[in-house]
């Protein structure tokens, strides 16, 4: 081997080649920019996120009064008992809870509830509002047959939040499955194809090192994801009014948190073109990994609007985490320590993943 060849540029090379490759590849562009974007652009135009009203209660909480009851008995409202009293603020400025209550009766023995609601969440925070006196007024409308039992009344607070959007929701979800898809359709059909070519084994008779082989094509989906990636939050940002909180702080931790998805991803890719025999079956095996993904980890809805007993299904998926953690970026400040465990989960999936990648992959 020559001693002055340089893998360095031999890799450069082969990145600058496998990118324009890409570039040129329609299902590539169609997968990883313009599917995404198409949903984006449709959600953008959607001014509501799916009618149900998330409501904590308040620890003290009278839950054998007529009004929970009431509340109970409304399918579109979901009662929380189960959140610290720590967590409520946050919550509720996040806009991740809808309002929260407190059912109590005073010293004259009159039921007073108090709301706090959202700013965050104005429309559903209203909408709980008008059930709540719905409520109240047919409750009260009972009581007035008997003058000794005290009214019901209600008591309102409006606390600051950032107004949650639509937009907010799913284009953390649409670039999740964009990243995925990039990780598991094109480095399974890059290999696939390089193996059926020949020219792997052509690459064999040159210098060119192994390392450098996968390194150079692993560098062209990353600098094409990130591309991508760039061009649906900047259209998101600046069309649809996607909240990118801190800025280009926020930005910069968004495309980190990218990478690093990515870098995870590939490890799927590698499997699927270790286990496919030909292109034909890549599509199926391919499938089997993002499809499931797709539906289940939180791209369209939260994760806690599935049935319970399939939401551990859907937080064992590494792409759930991945959209919590750039949802926490992109709308609730955090920087990439912020979302430490949403990516050790991710790390530990990649782990594995490339285990199985190791034993499974095939050159020839």
């Amino acid at each position: 081997m020559n001693k002055n060849y340089s893998q360095l540029r031999a890799m450069f090379s082969l990145t600058k080649a496998s990118l324009t490759a890409l570039l040129r590849n329609p299902s590539a562009v169609v997968f990883n920019l313009i599917f995404p974007l198409i949903f984006i652009i449709v959600f953008g135009f959607i001014s509501g996120s799916g009618f149900r009203i998330d409501v904590a209660l308040d620890k003290n909480t009278d839950t054998n009064n007529p009004v929970y009851k009431s509340l109970e008995q409304i399918k579109s409202v979901k009662l929380i008992t189960a959140l610290p009293d720590e967590e409520i603020s946050s919550e509720l400025e996040k806009g991740r809870i809808d309002a929260v209550i407190n059912i109590s009766k005073n010293p004259d023995g009159m039921t007073v509830v108090s709301l706090k609601t959202t700013k965050a969440s104005p429309e559903r925070g209203n909408i709980f509002k008008v059930m709540l006196n719905e409520i109240i007024s047919r409750q009260n409308l009972e009581l007035m047959k008997d003058v000794r039992i005290p009214k019901t009344e209600l008591k309102e607070e409006v606390v600051e939040g950032r107004k949650f959007k639509t937009i907010d929701f799913i284009l953390p979800g649409q670039l999740g499955f964009s990243l995925l898809s990039a990780g598991v359709f094109g480095t399974a059909f890059i290999f696939i194809s390089l193996r059926q070519t020949l020219v792997i084994k052509r690459f064999f008779a040159t210098p060119v090192s192994r390392a450098a082989i996968l390194t150079g094509e692993s560098l062209s989906r990353l600098i094409f994801s990130i591309f991508s990636a760039v061009i649906i939050i900047v259209i998101g940002n600046l069309f649809f009014g996607f909240t990118l909180v801190n800025g280009f702080v926020t930005f910069l931790n968004m495309m980190l948190l990218s990478v690093i998805a990515l870098t995870v991803f590939l490890g799927f890719g590698f499997v699927v073109s270790g286990i496919a025999k030909n292109e034909s079956s890549v599509p199926p095996i391919a499938n089997l990994i993002t499809l499931p993904q797709f539906l289940l980890a939180g791209t369209f809805f939260p994760v806690s609007n599935f049935p319970e007993w399939l939401q551990p299904v859907s937080k064992a998926l590494p792409l759930t985490y991945l959209n919590e953690a750039m949802r926490k970026i992109s709308f609730e400040g955090a920087d990439i320590f912020g979302v430490g465990k949403e990516i050790g989960i991710l790390l530990l999936w990649g782990l594995a993943v490339y285990i199985i990648a190791v034993k499974v992959f095939k050159w020839e």
